[in-house]
């Protein structure tokens, strides 16, 4: 009997996790990820945020007051090509449903995204951290903890602020660390990196104004309470982004009037 139950609420589960990864209508990136830019620029131990568009996307941005949804750890190439010749994967995450899989850089091109790069990250901990998630591919999650899933069909839940974060803990934390970026967030604890650590206030140092914020900050402990916010806000994350990375003059862009005005100069 036990069986039978754990059986059907495995197939709910999957039912809900399926309900969950539909992609939203009317998503229009800003500047939507070029994927040979991207593969240029990261760098192995680099954290890939992105903004999804999934129905799941829209509840997790809510609950951490967020453009980022999602997080994927660059490995370089460190994973074999595929035997049928297609992309080698080069970012892992962990996904609804799925588990912790491989992925190529391409399945990105269409979302925002930004690169958050440890700083000063050692050589050897970097392939740690990134030996930590390789181990790791492969692992599923179970999908019989209906509760954890039913809580993201409430997009915006009517809870104060400072409940929300709770609300991706709540729960056996199974879905929860197939949704947010707590196994990234493992990885980097494994080698004591910090990300959000306990902030103790020193004289004459800043320190965050907000009540809340502070709050929040010392609240996070758990891997499972961390969110692709907090790799952003880190002051131990550098914000990289592709389009400075190489060189950007603003003299050699082209404005729509000034492609205008020289077409009309070439018709007169």
């Amino acid at each position: 009997m036990s069986q039978a139950v754990n059986s059907l609420l495995d197939r709910f589960g999957r039912f809900l996790a399926r309900r969950l990864q539909r992609e939203s209508s009317g998503y229009q990136p800003y500047t939507p990820s070029d994927p040979e830019t991207l593969h240029r620029t990261l760098q192995p131990g680099d954290i890939l945020l992105v903004e999804g568009n999934q129905h799941i996307s829209a509840a997790i941005k809510y609950l951490t007051q967020s453009t980022w949804s999602h997080a994927a750890l660059f490995v370089g190439d460190v994973l074999p090509e595929p035997a049928d010749g297609g992309e080698r994967p080069r970012l892992i995450e962990v996904n609804l449903g799925e588990g912790c899989v491989a992925v190529p850089l391409s399945k990105y091109r269409t979302y925002n995204t930004r690169i958050c790069r440890p700083s000063g990250l050692t050589p050897e901990d970097r392939d740690a951290v990134i030996a930590f998630m390789v181990e790791r591919l492969g692992l599923k999650y179970d999908m019989r903890n209906i509760i954890d899933l039913l809580r993201y069909f409430l997009p915006t839940p009517p809870v104060p602020v400072r409940w929300r974060r709770r609300m991706i803990a709540l729960g056996s934390g199974d879905p929860t660390r197939a949704i947010c970026s707590s196994l990234i967030a493992q990885a980097f604890q494994s080698i004591s990196y910090p990300i959000l650590p306990r902030v103790v206030r020193e004289p004459g140092e800043a320190s965050a104004e907000s009540t809340y914020s502070r709050q929040e900050i010392l609240q996070i402990r758990h891997h499972s309470l961390y969110t692709p916010r907090d790799f952003d806000l880190s002051p131990y994350f550098q914000i990289v982004k592709p389009t400075l990375a190489f060189g950007f003059d603003y003299k050699t862009l082209k404005w729509a009037r000034e492609e205008r005005a020289e077409s009309d100069k070439q018709r007169q």
